[in-house]
């Protein structure tokens, strides 16, 4: 795997953008004390996963942003790149001859990750350094003070130090990440084992109450039918009713059309008789 080259733009020294490029073989920054030498190992953790500040040598992420000075303004993000030859795949996920991961991060403490400037999740790149045995914890950076730890550590921690460099850190975390996913599923499996028992335990009342609701329904049902039953019954027997008064209610009718017949017929003669009476009185009274 070769690094090519780190395009820096506003990470802590790097105010302006800077491209660092690497030959083959082995290349040396060399400087005096405060000069800027360690940002440059802390972009490269930076990019390939570190979100402790600590490591960054700062009291939260945002300090990795210029924070300008007496003549030149802070910055409102930086942005490191790094540049792989992959021309022979050392990265296997990736088809492509260059590989670019690009991490980016903003004032506001938004922050993004990019692949071949297309934007990706943090895991993404994790991921795919961690198939070429690179990490942010293991050991393909070495800072100051870091041989002596090497050298001065326990056995069990040296062997973590040629896992990481045989590349099977991967697989040991993709373990460490089935197992933590396996306990979590079997302490699933007991919750849902303890709910299992209680609804047991209900299991009869429930039973006993849903057989007394079936029973329940079936006389709700035929409690509506003979209601039906009885309605329509009802209706029927109403309904012969009303044909025989409404029989009645037409000879009522047709004996008061006979009966206003005659009393139109008897107030005509009434009118009449009194015309008469009234002519005769006249004939008196002359």
């Amino acid at each position: 795997m070769g690094l090519t080259k780190i395009e820096l733009i506003g990470f802590k020294s790097f105010a302006d953008k800077e491209v660092i490029e690497f030959e083959k073989g082995v290349t040396a920054i060399v400087g005096p004390n405060g000069c800027g030498k360690s940002n440059v190992s802390d972009a490269v953790r930076w990019v390939i996963g570190e979100t402790s500040a600590k490591q960054m040598r700062g009291s939260s992420m945002k300090d990795v942003i210029f924070n300008g000075t007496e003549t030149r303004k802070s910055q409102s993000f930086c942005e490191v790149s790094l540049f792989f030859d992959n021309k022979e795949r050392q990265f296997p996920n990736l088809n492509f001859d260059e590989v670019i991961f690009t991490r980016k991060l903003y004032a506001s403490g938004e922050s993004c990750y990019f692949i071949n400037r297309e934007k990706a999740k943090l895991r993404d790149i994790i991921n795919n350094f961690h198939d070429v045995g690179i990490s942010k914890d293991g050991y393909s950076i070495i800072g100051q003070g870091k041989v002596s730890d090497i050298m001065s550590s326990k056995p069990e921690d040296r062997r973590a130090i040629f896992e990481e460099a045989v590349g099977i850190a991967k697989s040991k975390k993709e373990k460490n990440d089935a197992q933590k996913s396996l306990e979590k599923s079997r302490a699933g499996i007991r919750e849902h084992g303890i709910r299992v028992s209680e609804i047991e335990k209900r299991v009869a009342p429930l039973a006993a109450a849903a057989s007394k609701t079936q029973e329940h329904d079936k006389l709700a049902a035929e409690l509506k039918k003979h209601d039906i039953n009885t309605y329509i019954i009802s209706y029927e027997g109403a309904s012969g009713k009303r044909d025989a008064i409404n029989q009645k209610i037409a000879v009522i009718d047709q004996e008061l059309g006979e009966l206003t017949t005659a009393q139109n017929e008897n107030q005509a003669k009434y009118n009449q008789y009194s015309a008469e009476i009234n002519n005769i009185d006249g004939e008196i009274a002359s």
